[in-house]
């Protein structure tokens, strides 16, 4: 059992840092709240217990202090109705007397929402007076915002520091995303594969080489493939390709091949005359695209080959798209990528899918159910797994 489950709340405050960075429209709705929705077991867990909450939050990046656009008040509504009417009051600043006085007058059973920790500069500094000046506000510290882990910040790295071991915690969604990441990661049933896509290597270097000791298959899609394709001398047409990264793409194959690690690399692709949603398609082999033509999704080939690949796979890791799968005629790829791991853990698989696009792609196409976790933290996902530290998980881990 985890700490955050056992711990009886009853009588205390406690202070939770979410992740309520949710996109707003001009009308300042929420148009997207899986981040708050994340959120509410840890919430209910406390008030359960009889327990009071203090939430805080950023939202977007404001430049000079506060304003309008980024006030966390915005969310106030859509949390009562998301915590069934629990009563959900707003103090309009996360530190000083307003704040102050706002938490010690909060009752067991209600919720406190703290106005946007970015409205402070010494936030994203990790200032540590700023850090105190927090803590002061609970009895207790639950880091819930996985999104945010990978931050240096005030209120992830080190507040945990004026709370005794006991006294700090993770909540159940930064749990889960820790717990699943350490799976993969650390504990993979064999044979593990690992597919990432994209348009950039530089984006993805790290993550290859981390995986490079850990995975059985490492599947490349997207636009990153073809600067391994010119790297081995083909013709990729006008397909993207990082020319500075060729001796780098060079250096990915000869190490996976020493370590014996399978690198697969989509074999066609579905290219078109011009990047857009009514180009002229056709199927090309990946070692010689024409002058003139981009591929924009793998073609039927690679998706075969690949979801054999998946198939056979006991833990499965999908960060990117295969292609450019916001238009209709190249998302055939990632679809059938996705379709292949929906399969793969209806057998018995374990798949995570990590990163924003991959994320929005099993939402596009209605399987994020279907798959065994889907991470709410691009960036801290993406970090972990290039096998850097976090200081949000570190500070309650190592405190």
């Amino acid at each position: 059992m985890s700490q955050f489950s056992t711990h009886n709340f009853s009588g205390q405050k406690a202070l939770v840092r979410v992740d309520f960075n949710v996109p707003l429209n001009d009308k300042f709705e929420i148009t997207d709240d899986t981040r708050m929705r994340a959120a509410v077991p840890t919430i209910q867990k406390i008030l359960k217990d009889g327990g009071a909450v203090i939430l805080m939050s950023h939202l977007g990046r404001p430049k000079d202090g506060p304003t309008d656009k980024y006030s966390l008040k915005h969310l106030t509504y859509h949390l009562v109705k998301l915590l069934g009417g629990t009563t959900v009051k707003f103090a309009e600043d996360c530190v000083g007397e307003v704040a102050t006085t706002a938490a010690a007058n909060l009752q067991m059973g209600e919720v406190l929402l703290l106005e946007n920790l970015r409205f402070h500069k010494q936030e994203e500094k990790g200032d540590r007076d700023f850090a105190q000046q927090l803590a002061t506000l609970g009895d207790v510290y639950v880091n819930d915002a996985f999104g945010t882990a990978h931050r240096a910040h005030a209120s992830t790295a080190i507040i945990a520091e004026f709370f005794p071991s006991d006294k700090r915690m993770f909540g159940l969604l930064m749990e889960a995303e820790v717990g699943n990441a350490e799976k993969v990661m650390h504990n993979a049933e064999k044979p593990f594969t690992a597919i990432l896509g994209g348009a950039k290597v530089s984006d993805k270097i790290l993550i290859i080489e981390n995986l490079m000791d850990r995975a059985d298959n490492i599947v490349i899609g997207g636009g990153m493939a073809y600067t391994f394709f010119k790297a081995m001398g083909h013709e990729i047409g006008g397909s993207l390709c990082e020319l500075d990264k060729l001796d780098l793409a060079n250096e990915l194959i000869a190490k996976a091949k020493a370590k014996g690690v399978k690198l697969i690399l989509p074999v066609d692709s579905i290219a078109a005359d011009k990047f857009a949603a009514d180009a002229n398609t056709q199927t090309v082999d990946n070692t010689n695209i024409p002058t003139g033509w981009m591929g924009l999704d793998i073609g039927p080939k690679a998706i075969a080959e690949i979801s054999e690949v998946i198939a056979n796979s006991k833990t499965i890791l999908w960060n990117g798209p295969m292609g450019v799968f916001e238009m209709p005629a190249f998302q055939a790829g990632t679809k059938a990528v996705a379709e292949a791991i929906v399969a793969a853990t209806a057998k018995g698989a374990f798949s995570l899918v990590g990163g924003g696009d991959s994320v929005a792609a099993v939402n596009l196409f209605g399987f994020a159910d279907k798959v065994s976790y889907v991470s709410t933290g691009g960036g801290a996902m993406l970090e972990y797994f290039e096998g850097k530290t976090l200081p949000g998980i570190a500070a309650i881990k190592n405190a």
